[in-house]
Parts: C-alpha cells; structure tokens; sequence
C-alpha cells in the first residue's frame, strides 16, 4: 500500500502535464482556474491507485435515537476499527447527550442487543456459504433495474391528486387509471411546475413510487454515492473478483503499466490476507478502481435529489455515468417517462474538465465578494 501511495504521488505531476497538453487554457480562464481544474482531474484520473484503507473525514450530524442505533451496529461489527470508533463516539456522546445513551453498553440491554446483531451476520453469512458459495455471479451492465412497480406513475398522479380532493386513495387511483396519458401528464405538469432551480423540488405524492437499482461500479464511486442519506443503501464485500476501471486517461498518458502493477499486487494482498483467515481486514488492501455490487432503493422523490444532483457537469465521470444511467432506465425500462422527464435538470452532457465551470463560479464569487 506503500508503494500504491508512492505510484499514486509520483503519477500526480505526470498526469496534470498530460491533461494540460490536451486541455490548453482558455483566454477566458485565469490560470489559477485553470490550474484546479487540471488537478481535480488529475486526482480524479488517478484515484483509483489508492487502497480502500485511505483515511478521510467524516462528519456525522444526528439525533440521540438515531446515535443509539447506529452505536449499537457498529459495536457489534467484526472490524476492530469500527468497534473502536463506536468507543470513541460513545465517550464524546456523553459529554453532551448522556441521558439519551444509557442503553448502549448496559449487558440487559444494549449489549444483548448488539449480540443479537452479531449472531444473526453470523448466521445469514454461514447458510449463504452453504447455499450460494458454489455459484459464479452472472454477467450485468453496470447499473441494472432491478425492481419498480409498473402502475408507480400512475399512484404518483393519484397522489398529486390526494390533498386537493375529497375523495378515497382508491377511489382516485382508480379514476387515474382512467385517465387519458394526456390528462395524466397534465397533473404532473401542474404538480411539479416551473422549476427554476434543482432546488425546486415537487412534493410527497413522488414518495409514491420506488426504484431499486443494482451497481457494480468502481469503489471510489461508490463511496461518492454511500453519502446520500435519500436512499437505502447495502453493499457487498469489497475484493478483486469483479475486476477493476482503468479510465482511458492512464493509458493515453503512459501510466498503463505502473496502474497494472498497483492493481495486481492489490488483489494479491487482498487474497492473501483473505486466506490467512483476515477477511474482515483484507477490504483494506484492495484499490478503489475494483469494482464492488451495492444496491440502491430509492422513491421517485429521493432518485430526483440523487441524479440531478450526480449528473452536474462538475461531479466525477463514474457517478454521473451511474446516475445517467438511472435516469434513462427510469425513462425507458420502467416506463415512467413523466416522472423521468420531470427531473429536468439531470445532465447527460459529455464534460471534459469536470471542474472547470465550477472553478470559475468560484473564482467570480471571489472577485465580486464584498
């Protein structure tokens, strides 16, 4: 992992030359504009070298139940570090929050209940060794639809509809049903409205419908995505059995070879710390261009915050490809056009400095800053 970070940081200088010479600077740009939009792609290109054991921030805002449960599932996590954490967060919590986390290490109570956690991973793990460890994984694009509920743009109308009429739920779904696709169209027009911003957003009644989407997508992608509270996420393992992204950037720049090299000795440390009987700790050696299968189950409301907000110009090419591809299955393979159409500000544009409108925008507000 060592040699992963020194591949990684001898590569950074290297790849911004390359992304230079094929993005020259604009007159319009300043070159400090220019220079972090370089960079940022660069770090992009290259971020898939470094290991999952890569440390970073995180900040976690939450109410004292919601610090009950999520103490409660990390104590009972096989990975030392988490367990630690849990410790940590424990001590903290209790300067400020006492009263509400009196449970969580009681032995009656919140031990008995991460025990409980604990014996039921184990126990799911064992059976689904027993009867799926035999079968290989079919092939899948990237993203797949995995579930959706044929009639859901139908119950959304009929919710738009619920609070401004006096009739039953059922009643109006089945008046919905009735309707003219012209007619239906009409009420989500008037429903979601002139949106100025994605910030616009149209309400409840897109609770109404849900998508669950099947990812096997690079991890540095998917730990972009775990960040969304709108959604209900589950991962699997992160190993090298699915293979790994390698962008066209590091081959057209040179970097083929060294890239190669840092994911080969990945996967070997990965298996090798897996054979030794490390499992819980091997996810760490494994760099993040492997790809790892999650799923992501969200209500029409919540994918419109995910996608239009992932498919912005500036975001990572993995996730708005990702995104992208949510919006089209939404459209196409479910059917629900004017849902799909109603969040209008996913962007399926090409971007080829993610981060340069974005630098500009910072640099104007800098200048005009009063």
């Amino acid at each position: 992992m060592d040699a992963a970070f020194a591949v990684y940081a001898e590569w950074i200088p290297r790849m911004q030359a390359y992304f230079e010479a094929r993005h020259p600077r604009a007159g319009v740009d300043s070159e400090a504009v220019h220079r972090a939009a370089i960079r940022a792609k660069a770090l992009d290109t290259l971020r898939g070298m470094l290991p999952a054991a890569t440390q970073s921030n995180l900040g976690l805002y939450g109410s004292g139940q919601a610090f009950e449960a999520l103490l409660l599932r990390m104590r009972a996590q096989p990975l030392l570090e988490v367990r630690a954490c849990a410790g940590d967060m424990l001590r903290e919590l209790r300067k400020v929050i006492p009263a509400f986390l009196t449970r969580v290490d009681q032995p009656d109570r919140g031990e008995r209940w991460t025990r409980y956690f604990a014996d039921t991973r184990t126990a799911t793990t064992g059976i689904a060794d027993g009867l799926l460890g035999d079968i290989e994984p079919e092939s899948r694009p990237e993203v797949t639809l995995s579930d959706f509920d044929p009639d859901g743009e139908i119950k959304v109308v009929a919710a738009a509809l619920y609070a401004v009429s006096e009739l039953p739920d059922d009643q109006l779904f089945g008046i919905v049903r009735r309707m003219t696709a012209d007619e239906r169209a009409a009420v989500l027009r008037a429903y979601v409205g002139t949106r100025a911003n994605r910030r616009h957003k149209p309400g409840r009644a897109f609770e109404r419908t849900t998508y669950r989407f099947d990812v096997l997508s690079d991890y540095g992608a998917f730990r972009d995505l775990q960040r969304h509270r709108l959604l209900t996420m589950e991962w699997q393992p992160l190993g090298a059995r699915h293979g790994y992204v390698e962008p066209d950037a590091i081959e057209a720049a040179g970097a083929h070879k060294d890239w190669t090299d840092v994911m080969e000795t990945s996967a070997e440390l990965h298996d090798s710390l897996h054979a030794a009987g490390l499992s819980a700790v091997a996810p760490y050696a494994v760099s993040m261009a492997y790809r790892i299968r999650y799923y992501m189950e969200m209500n029409a409301r919540e994918a419109m915050h995910l996608i239009e907000l992932r498919t912005a110009p500036q975001g990572h090419p993995a996730y708005r490809r990702i995104c992208q591809a949510m919006h089209t299955l939404i459209g196409e393979q479910a059917g629900h056009r004017l849902i799909a159409d109603a969040m209008s500000y996913a962007d399926h544009s090409e971007v080829e400095l993610e981060r340069l409108k974005a630098e500009r925008a910072a640099e104007h507000k800098r200048l005009n800053k009063t």
